[in-house]
């Protein structure tokens, strides 16, 4: 008899008002019904003393008020936003509201059951628990699922924007699951899942004030299998915020002042600099190797070999392979990546055509191929852009169908 898992909802709130009741509804119309919604209404307790923040903690406090109703589901509220009962100055943000929800649910759930980490102004279709649930029963080893993401448009202002940061990110996976990378998914705080007993094994999340769903999946990835397919799919919504300083809203904050030097569609051969790093792990267990990556590390680590301590350490080839992995995070990909583009004249719509020609020619007929080599992020018709990323979007889903996990221990 196959115990099917409870699925623990964790939902940070932080002005969303106008978001909630529609979440809501989207819980309420959940085909799989074993779940309980936790919510952490949070802000900083000194907001309710400072003008330009009063509206925040006004806000919470209707969400505070819709959500003690009865709505017909299971649902805990933590509430870090009435006065005195906020965070304090030095200890705050979503990356805490996360942390307080998961750590309450990792001390109530039994280890098979599920986090799963949602966002107010996102909509999710009606079988995404199900799916959720059905994922990990059949791949009970997995430490996490990355799910699929698609931003409707707004017609308004966000929309040239979104599409802008979406084919970046789209750009940027598909790079990295072409070399098979074991950081290749898509870190979204609204869109990913995982077991309790995984997040107990990596020590919970790290409350940090921006990226904790980018840290938090590269702490799984580092211990296990993440999942990149399931087929349902979470819809964020495109959105100024600046609540964090990366992310999506950041991302269109930064994009609508005309600063886009953080998000380029990067040329796919920085990614093949990172493939013949990782392939020469075994080797540099036997002996020092150069790699394409040397120069970027002696910097970041200071001009120190960083190989020889792993050699020291790690007696087996197997465990520094997976110390090497560790050491070349997806941030230091990251960083990578950027340090290597400093000096890069290639333009983003020539690398976003490389990227596709060289590895996806079957999907460009010939009016898409005309399309992404005389698109402009600027000038060009919303439309057409939009075509560019829902070609992107299927080409990633068919990839993502076909690599159902990323593992640490294998590269193409």
């Amino acid at each position: 008899m196959v115990i099917e898992p409870k699925l623990f909802v964790a939902l940070p709130i932080l002005e969303e008002s106008e978001n909630i009741e529609k979440l809501i509804n989207c819980l309420q119309n959940q085909s799989y019904t074993n779940f309980e919604l936790l919510v952490c209404i949070n802000q900083y307790d000194h907001w309710w003393e400072t003008q330009e923040k009063q509206q925040a903690c006004i806000d919470n406090q209707k969400s505070l008020d819709y959500l003690k109703s009865n709505h017909g589901l299971d649902i805990m509220v933590i509430d870090k936003s009435s006065v005195g009962s906020g965070w304090p100055k030095k200890k705050g943000g979503v990356g805490w509201a996360r942390k307080t929800i998961m750590d309450n649910i990792s001390m109530r759930g039994a280890g098979t059951d599920i986090i799963v980490s949602i966002d107010a102004d996102t909509y999710y279709p009606p079988d995404y628990l199900e799916k959720i649930k059905d994922y990990f029963l059949v791949n009970n080893k997995h430490v996490g699922l990355a799910l699929p993401y698609y931003h409707n448009l707004n017609n308004d202002v966000t929309d040239r924007l979104i599409l802008r940061y979406e084919i970046y990110m789209r750009s940027y996976l598909l790079n990295m699951m072409i070399i098979e990378n074991p950081y290749a998914y898509t870190a979204l705080g609204s869109a990913m899942a995982f077991p309790i007993w995984a997040y107990n094994k990596v020590g919970g999340l790290t409350p940090v004030s921006s990226g904790e769903d980018f840290y938090f999946l590269q702490k799984l990835a580092k211990t296990g299998l993440i999942g990149i397919w399931v087929d349902t799919m979470a819809y964020p919504s495109p959105r100024f915020s600046d609540r964090v300083d990366f992310g999506t809203g950041p991302a269109l904050i930064k994009g609508n002042s005309g600063n886009w030097e953080s998000y380029p569609n990067y040329p796919s051969e920085f990614f093949d600099d990172i493939k013949e790093t990782f392939d020469t792990f075994g080797e540099l267990y036997i002996k020092h190797v150069t790699t394409p990556m040397e120069a970027f590390l002696l910097e970041q680590f200071g001009g120190k070999n960083i190989w020889d301590p792993l050699r020291n350490n790690y007696k087996d080839q197997i465990n520094f392979e997976k110390a090497c992995v560790s050491k070349v995070d997806g941030l230091r990909i990251l960083q990578f990546l950027k340090w290597r583009n400093i000096d890069s004249d290639s333009t983003n719509k020539d690398n976003l055509f490389n990227l596709l020609s060289q590895h996806f020619e079957n999907y460009l007929t010939d009016d898409m191929s005309f399309k992404v080599k005389n698109f402009n992020y600027i000038s060009t018709e919303i439309t057409t852009i939009d075509k560019i990323r829902n070609l992107m979007f299927d080409i990633e889903t068919e990839v993502r169908k076909s690599r159902l996990i990323n593992n640490n221990t294998h590269y193409a």
